[in-house]
C-alpha cells in the first residue's frame, strides 16, 4: 500500500520518519520542518506509484557501461548499446548500469552540468525509457559534486538565491590536514564571484565543485533528481562518492553521521515516492567502512560494492594461492535477505587498493603495484594529509592485470575466465564491466592521447568492428561466448540466488572452494576453481553430481586442470 494520499501528500507516519532523519542531519527542528515542507511542496507533482517490490534472484546481473562505449556513425550511443544488447546478449544480463549519461565537462561524465538532461551524443530520455522496456536500469547519481559550468554554480558565482548556499565556501588559512583525500589535488579552489575571490571546496578536481548539504534547498533539489531518475526507468540508483557528502572542519570529512542520515533520508523518500527503487552506495574504502552503508539492514543501502574483491582476486590468480581470498570471505559478516553485495572485478575506475587494508600486507600490496606497472598499467595515489602519498588505484584492464606479455593467449584467457567464474559464483549480485564481457585489452591509445590513466580501460569500440570480431574465431569471441554461457547457466540455478547460503571450504590452497545452497529449493552447487596453473586431484567422498560447465559426471574424485572452474550440481543435499 502506498504511503501517499491521492494528492501526493506524505502521510503522518511517513512524515515522522523523514523528520527524524532531518533533525539528525540539521540538529534543529525548525530547519527540519522547513525542509519537510519543501519536500512536500516539490513532490506534489509526482503521481503515487504502486510498484510491487521484489528482491534479487539468481537471474539478476548487471552490465556496467558508458552510454557511448559502443559507437556507430550517425547513431546515438544508447540506441547503439540497445541494439547490440538485444542482438548478442539478450536475457543473459538483467540490468544495465549506464555510467553518467548527462552533459558534462570533464572526468568522463563525472563532472555533471545538468542532472536532468541526457547528453545529446547519447540520445534522449525517450531512448533511455525504451532501453528500460528490455532491461532493468541503474542510473548514476553524482551528487557529491557538480561541474563548475553548471547553471547552479554559475548562479552561485553571481550570488543568486538560493544558489549561493549550494556550495561550500572555505577559509584557506584553516587546518585541513585531517581531511581524507581520494586524489592528490588541492582541496580548495579560488573562484571570482560577484563579491570577490572565494575559496570553494573541491574534493575531486577544480571542475567538480562539492555540494553543500547544509542547504535544505540543495537537499530538496537532489532528492527531486533521484525521484526523477526512478520515474524514468531507474530500478537501481548508484550514489557516487557518497562517503564524502558531509563536510565538517576538524574531521576526516568521510563517513560522517550526517552522511549516513542523508542516505537514510534518500531511502525513505524513494520508498514513499518511488517504491521498488534500490540504492547502491559507491565507497572505495576499507571493508568495514564500506559495509557500514548497510545501516541496520533495512534503512540505508540495499547493495554495497564489494571493493575488496577485485584486488584480492587479482592477487589470488597471480600467486596461484586462494588463501587470502578464502580467509577474507570466511570473515564476511552475514547480511539479511534485504541487503546484498554487488560483486565486481572491473569497472570504469581502476582496481582500488585501500579496500585490502587489514587483509593484505604492505609487501603484498606492493606486489600488485609492481605487477600492474610490469603489465603496462599505471598507479594513482592518494594524499594522506601528512605530506605523504600512498597507492590508491591500479589503472589497468583486468585481463592484462592477470597476465603479462610473457604469458600465452591461452593462459591469459583461462586465468581471466577463472577470475570471472569466482565473481559469478559468490553470494550477491554480479556486475560485469562491458570491456570484461567483450574481452578488451589495455587501451594505450586512449590513455596516451588523453593523459588520463583511467582511460586505459575505457575504450570506445566501433560496433561494426566489434561484431566482425565476435563473428570470427578471436580471443574476444572466446571470452564473450563463455561469459554469456556462464551467465545463462547461472540464471537457471537457485543455488546462485543472493539469498542462498555460502559455505567456505578449505581443500587445497590452490583451489577456490565454496558451497552454495538454496534452503528454499534444496539446490546445492559445489564451486571448485583451480587458481593455479597446476593440475590438482581432490578426494571428496560425499561428492556426486554433474559439472554444469563441462557436462561431466563427478563422483568422489575430482581432477581440476590448471585454472579450470567447476560448478558441480549435487544429486543430493549435503
Amino acid at each position: 500500500m502506498t504511503t501517499l494520499s491521492k494528492a501526493g501528500k506524505v502521510k503522518e507516519e511517513s512524515k515522522k520518519t523523514i523528520i527524524e532523519s532531518l533533525i539528525k542531519i540539521y540538529k534543529d527542528e525548525t530547519i527540519a520542518y522547513r525542509a519537510l515542507n519543501l519536500i512536500e511542496e516539490r513532490f506534489q507533482k509526482y503521481e503515487p506509484r504502486d510498484i510491487k517490490e521484489k528482491w534479487l534472484t539468481e537471474k539478476d546481473s548487471i552490465l556496467i557501461t558508458y552510454g557511448d562505449s559502443l559507437q556507430k556513425k550517425d547513431s546515438k550511443g544508447i540506441n547503439v548499446l540497445h541494439e547490440f544488447l538485444n542482438k548478442y546478449v539478450g536475457k543473459a544480463i538483467s540490468t544495465v548500469h549506464i555510467l553518467p549519461m548527462y552533459p558534462y565537462t570533464s572526468d568522463d561524465g563525472f563532472s555533471v552540468v545538468d542532472y536532468k538532461m541526457i547528453d545529446s551524443k547519447l540520445g534522449t530520455w525517450e531512448d533511455v525509457n525504451n532501453l528500460a522496456k528490455d532491461y532493468d536500469l541503474m542510473f548514476d547519481a553524482v551528487i557529491n559534486h557538480i561541474s563548475k559550468s553548471s547553471n547552479w554554480f554559475q548562479k552561485f558565482l553571481a550570488l543568486e538565491e538560493p544558489y549561493k548556499g549550494f556550495f561550500l565556501v572555505a577559509d584557506p588559512s584553516e587546518d585541513y590536514s585531517q581531511v581524507v583525500r581520494p586524489r592528490a589535488l588541492p582541496l580548495l579552489t579560488p573562484f571570482e564571484t560577484k563579491d570577490g575571490t572565494k575559496y570553494v571546496w573541491t574534493t575531486f578536481s577544480d571542475d567538480q565543485i562539492d555540494l553543500n548539504y547544509n542547504s535544505i534547498e540543495l537537499l530538496v533539489e537532489i532528492l527531486d533528481v533521484l525521484v526523477t531518475y526512478s520515474m524514468n526507468g531507474a530500478k537501481f540508483i548508484r550514489l557516487d562518492a557518497i562517503g564524502y557528502l558531509w563536510k565538517e572542519l576538524g574531521t576526516t570529512c568521510i563517513h560522517l553521521p550526517q552522511t549516513h542520515e542523508i542516505v537514510k533520508l534518500i531511502r525513505k523518500v524513494l520508498d514513499i515516492y518511488a517504491p521498488g527503487t534500490m540504492i547502491i552506495t559507491e565507497t572505495n574504502v576499507p571493508h568495514k567502512e564500506n559495509i557500514s552503508y548497510f545501516g541496520n539492514g533495512s534503512d540505508e543501502a540495499h547493495l554495497v560494492y564489494q571493493f575488496a574483491l577485485p584486488p584480492l582476486t587479482m592477487f589470488t590468480l597471480l600467486k596461484g594461492d586462494a588463501t587470502k581470498l578464502m580467509g577474507w570471505l570466511k570473515s564476511l559478516e552475514p547480511y539479511n535477505s534485504h541487503t546484498s553485495f554487488l560483486n565486481f572485478l572491473s569497472s570504469h575506475d581502476g582496481i582500488g587498493i585501500r579496500p585490502t587494508e587489514g587483509i593484505l600486507t604492505d609487501i603484498e600490496r606492493q606486489f600488485l603495484v609492481d605487477t600492474t606497472l610490469k603489465h603496462g598499467g599505471e598507479v594513482s595515489f592518494k594524499d594522506n594529509g601528512d605530506g605523504t602519498k600512498s597507492p590508491y588505484e591500479l589503472n589497468i584492464n583486468y585481463q592484462d592485470a592477470l597476465a603479462g606479455p610473457e604469458d600465452s593467449d591461452e593462459i591469459r584467457i583461462r586465468r581471466f575466465l577463472a577470475a570471472q567464474t569466482i565473481l559469478l559464483s559468490l553470494k550477491g549480485m554480479p556486475g560485469i564491466y562491458i570491456h570484461s564481457l567483450l574481452g578488451s585489452r589495455n587501451d594505450y591509445y586512449g590513455k596516451t592521447t588523453s593523459g588520463i590513466p583511467r582511460r586505459i580501460n575505457r575504450e570506445k569500440l566501433n560496433v561494426e568492428n566489434l561484431e566482425a570480431a565476435l563473428n570470427s574465431d578471436t580471443n574476444r569471441r572466446k571470452i564473450f561466448d563463455e561469459l554469456i554461457r556462464m551467465l545463462t547457466i547461472r540464471s537457471k540455478h537457485s543455488a546462485f540466488s543472493p539469498v542462498a547460503s555460502q559455505e567456505i571450504l578449505e581443500l587445497d590452497f590452490r583451489v577456490f572452494a565454496i558451497i552454495r545452497k538454496n534452503e528454499d529449493t534444496g539446490e546445492v552447487i559445489y564451486v571448485l576453481i583451480n587458481v593455479s596453473n597446476e593440475d590438482i586431484t581432490l578426494e571428496l567422498s560425499n561428492l556426486r553430481g554433474r559439472d554444469l560447465l563441462s557436462g561431466i559426471t563427478i563422483q568422489s574424485k575430482v581432477t581440476l586442470k590448471g585454472l579450470q572452474p567447476m560448478w558441480i550440481h549435487l544429486e543430493h543435499e549435503i
